[in-house]
């Protein structure tokens, strides 16, 4: 995304980027096109593994749209409307909506998957509790390749659902701020839950009341904001949860626990 945004400055002939391996986090290179293409610059994508810019044209590269709606951020939304699944909501989340143009705005399609009551606006998401007569989700085998960083989300809720949930196309936990796949699957497995992971999946089995564990030494986060609030919501089971090192959530929401227990009152 980088070179995307710097080469029109530079540009005096065509040039075309491409991409030696697999693609990974292809949504939010899909978010960087849409904002260029917002401020006058097209890139143009030729084949899935190429990406092409145009020569510079005369004057200003980059023309001001005058007005810009920023979006709320679609992966920390995912915290609070799994809430409002758990929780029996309803919880609603302004500044992303059905039209957003974040790839983690589908993690209200896979909920919604799982039995979610998900209602969308513009310009907000809602959930409110499941839509199953018996108030349980359901488990799912899902491709995550457009909700890399959501997808965590889906992990701890999976605990309540019925069935097993199966995370496909999530190698790039790998190689996140910690290894998601393998630290999920730690503290996944310290709640009580079966859990089977692999290169690029993760399987998680619910958990049936009596199965549920509070581990003493709580959960560890590895330094990684995404663990501490995905596992916040472990706290919607009939264990207490103690999660260590919390003050990590201050690379992205420094503010989230305050905000979640604002929801919970």
């Amino acid at each position: 995304t980088a070179l995307l945004m710097a080469l029109p400055l530079v540009a005096r002939k065509p040039i075309q980027i491409e991409v030696i391996g697999e693609l990974i986090s292809r949504p939010y290179i899909n978010i960087t096109i849409q904002l260029m293409a917002q401020f006058g610059v097209e890139v143009k994508n030729p084949a899935p593994h190429q990406f092409v810019i145009a020569p510079t044209q005369a004057g200003s590269v980059y023309k001001s749209p005058q007005t810009l709606w920023v979006e709320g951020d679609a992966s920390s939304a995912s915290y609070f409307l799994a809430a409002g699944v758990l929780g029996r909501g309803p919880v609603r989340v302004l500044g992303v909506g059905k039209a957003s143009i974040q790839g983690d705005i589908a993690f209200a399609d896979a909920i919604e998957q799982m039995g979610a009551r998900v209602l969308r606006g513009d310009d907000f998401l809602e959930t409110c509790g499941v839509n199953h007569p018996d108030g349980m989700l359901r488990g799912i085998t899902i491709d995550c390749t457009t909700i890399p960083d959501a997808a965590m989300t889906l992990a701890v809720m999976a605990l309540f659902a019925q069935g097993k949930t199966r995370l496909e196309k999530i190698a790039s936990w790998r190689v996140k701020e910690t290894d998601r796949i393998a630290a999920m699957a730690t503290e996944l497995r310290k709640l009580g839950a079966v859990v089977h992971e692999g290169d690029d999946f993760i399987e998680i089995h619910p958990l049936s009341n009596g199965q549920w564990q509070s581990p003493p030494m709580g959960i560890d986060t590895y330094d990684d904001h995404r663990m501490a609030m995905c596992f916040s919501l472990a706290a919607f089971g009939p264990k207490p949860i103690v999660i260590n090192d919390p003050l990590c959530v201050a690379k992205t929401f420094p503010h989230y626990f305050s905000e979640l227990a604002r929801i919970a009152d």
